[in-house]
């Protein structure tokens, strides 16, 4: 199929504080950028509760996905005039880079958590359902829509397209950390980005890199490993997640044992029933979430407003690094020591872990297999990057944990004293790998 690919009589240009310019060429792509689903993205930080942590982090899903298209775009024009590509794969390869993120939520991954959603689901949704998007991808061809979800679910026969944007070195990674480290001021996400795009090669299942290349690689790599562990796995950020998701699930209990809300929260209603239609996701979004919270912190029920309060003015949790090893006992302990002080450790003692592979090789039929990442040699061999890189060989495979307990350390702080306090703060001890600013 041939798609109907009308340019615009003029080109159209964004400033961009990481690539300059982003050059739209195409009417598909500027009519989807004016699109009210497109434009939500404003309204949904790329990263978060990052912004507690590192405050210039106040930058935008729709940012991230203009930066995304702007990759492919330069990307793909390497690419013409190559075999192995065609101006159909371009412009379905553009409308899916700009389109990827479309069904985050607000706070995106710690919303999805506790509503038990997929943004990748409502991504599909909002690309096949009755909105402007919808209409606007029909134009180019009516099973444009149905090629365009597949790409960012992956299903695409083609797979050359489905690994510019998903892959182990795609657009999407490539994007995120150099504009997250711009806008987080770290240095971390540095990597050199236009040798990259210089030795990137299409092969038919995915883009391959030239052998000389290989150092452009290793950088790339190493910039998201020391990003994930500086930025997004930042101790503070994650304790303004717990609370965060700590918030909603009081609202949903809160709701579901009939309490009377002074901000009754209607936009939250059909994600407590499990009901949510498309319109009601599409509404929500982050200005609604702080409205609701900013209301919240007036209500009678202290966890709510406690939690509310710490958010808003960056009150938030103290951590201890823990042992995974702690017994139940233990933890009956400490869970039993908070409850008797009147702090409730569903909401004020939380564990949290998180970890990160930053590249593994391919390994058939294991979980989250994971597509290797190849060099093209000057004989136009494939050779697996960690079997020429000594550097991406050592880090290959092995997965990085870290594992936190979050606690209000004011609160303890303030408590009479007493054999509870003490001994909540000896557990706290007994657990953390250090003794050391319990309380």
């Amino acid at each position: 199929m041939s798609y109907r690919c009308e340019q615009l009589t003029e080109e159209k240009v964004f400033k961009d504080p990481v690539h300059r310019y982003i050059h739209v060429r195409y009417k598909v792509i500027w009519d989807l950028i004016g699109t009210k689903e497109f434009q939500r993205l404003r309204r949904i930080k790329q990263l978060g509760t990052s912004y507690l942590t590192f405050h210039g982090a106040e930058h935008s899903r729709f940012n991230h996905s203009l930066g995304v298209y702007e990759l492919v775009r330069r990307i793909t024009e390497n690419f013409t005039g190559r075999d192995a590509w065609s101006e159909d794969q371009r412009l379905l390869a553009l409308a899916a880079s700009l389109l990827h993120d479309l069904g985050h939520g607000p706070f995106s991954h710690s919303f999805e958590k506790v509503f038990d959603l997929d943004h990748e689901n409502y991504t599909k949704a909002i690309i096949l359902g009755d909105t402007e998007v919808n209409a606007i991808l029909r134009k180019v061809a009516d099973t444009f829509p149905e090629e365009v979800a597949a790409v960012i679910n992956k299903s695409h026969e083609d797979q050359l397209v489905v690994s510019l944007i998903s892959s182990q070195i795609d657009a999407d990674r490539m994007d995120y950390l150099l504009r997250d480290a711009y806008f987080t001021g770290v240095s971390y996400g540095q990597f050199d980005l236009e040798r990259l795009l210089r030795v990137m090669r299409p092969k038919k299942e995915q883009v391959v890199i030239k052998q000389t290349g290989m150092h452009a690689v290793e950088d790339y790599i190493l910039s998201r490993y020391q990003m994930h562990w500086q930025v997004y796995f930042h101790p503070v950020s994650r304790s303004a997640e717990v609370i965060l998701s700590r918030i909603l699930h009081r609202v949903k209990e809160l709701y579901q044992s009939g309490y009377h809300f002074k901000q009754t929260p209607d936009h939250f209603l059909s994600f407590f029933k499990g009901d949510v239609t498309l319109t009601d996701y599409v509404q929500l979004d982050e200005t609604i979430v702080m409205f609701y919270f900013q209301q919240w912190m007036e209500e009678t029920d202290f966890i709510l407003s406690d939690l509310c309060d710490r958010f808003v003015n960056r009150r938030l949790f103290k951590f201890v690094s823990h042992h995974i090893d702690f017994d139940a006992k233990d933890w009956q302990m400490l869970y039993g020591a908070f409850e008797s002080v009147g702090l409730d450790p569903t909401y004020y003692l939380v564990e949290d872990s998180t970890s990160d592979l930053p590249y593994d090789f391919y390994r058939p039929g294991e979980s989250n297999e994971r597509v290797p990442i190849y060099l093209l040699t000057p004989d136009d061999e494939l050779i697996e990057l960690s079997r020429l890189s000594t550097i991406v060989d050592a880090i290959s495979g092995k997965t990085r944990s870290d594992h936190k307990l979050f606690y209000p350390r004011d609160m303890i702080e303030r408590l009479p004293d007493s054999e509870a306090k003490n001994q909540i703060i000896s557990l706290l001890k007994m657990t953390g790998r250090t003794g050391k600013n319990i309380i």
